[in-house]
């Protein structure tokens, strides 16, 4: 039985691997050979498939971090703080790709790197909230207490995104207007092979999120039992 329970999480890991691995093939084929080049922008605009999906998968880890922070003030559970963190680290490297395309993208088009507009400060604040939300967890003592503080930072740098998404709206910004969801309907800003080659895109990093959960969590949960028996040993020498 336990050597069951023990090669069915394996089988299912294998099955994401490969069906992530065919789904980010299907979205490279897309975006290189299918999507046709944008008028205005050229192939630089290509980089949108990396860039737009990025930035979904950032803001729903923080998502994640979010609603398992909240869920660990409430019922004091390890496991919800095990995937709190766990989804903080993924969305941190998603955040740090954003702020690496966004500039890339920007460059050709704006003619410079970096502008200080309200969404690319937003979002570099984002960044590092999450980062110091890392930095509070590997500084203070292991524990419920450095849980419970790193708990309360995740639950306030969530706060940012909302005005991330907002700020285009809010105040004229070098920051392109929203195409996929906008106040013309849902995908009225994009051509249809665009918009099917990016959803196809963010499905493949929707799925590389739900492998690295996996096996970020299976290592944390594996971190705690070297640190059961450790105490174990401990008490029982």
């Amino acid at each position: 039985m336990d050597q069951d329970l023990e090669k069915e999480p394996d089988e299912e890991s294998t099955v994401l691997i490969w069906l992530t691995g065919i789904v980010f093939f299907a979205a490279i084929a897309a975006i290189f050979i299918i999507v046709p080049t944008e008028k205005t922008e050229g192939p630089i605009q290509r980089i949108m498939y990396l860039h737009i999906p990025s930035a979904w998968l950032a803001f729903f880890a923080f998502f994640i971090v979010f609603i398992s922070s909240i869920l660990f003030l409430w019922k004091k559970e390890r496991e919800w703080d095990i995937y709190a963190h766990a989804s903080a680290e993924i969305g941190v490297v998603f955040c740090s790709l954003v702020l690496i395309t966004g500039p890339i993208w920007a460059k050709p088009i704006w003619g410079t790197w970096w502008v200080w507009d309200a969404r690319l400060t937003s979002t570099l604040i984002l960044w590092l909230i999450y980062v110091a939300y890392l930095m509070l967890r590997s500084q203070t003592d292991a524990g419920s207490m450095r849980a419970r503080y790193a708990a309360v930072l995740g639950i306030v740098g969530f706060l940012n995104i909302p005005f991330i998404h907002f700020s285009v709206l809010w105040w004229r910004t070098f920051h392109p207007q929203p195409k996929v969801i906008s106040s013309e309907g849902f995908g009225k800003g994009m051509d249809t092979s665009m918009l099917a080659t990016l959803g196809v895109s963010l499905c493949a990093f929707t799925l590389l999120y739900f492998l690295l959960m996996g096996q970020r969590i299976r290592l944390e949960r594996l971190k705690d039992e070297v640190d059961r028996l450790k105490r174990q040993k401990l008490y029982s020498s």
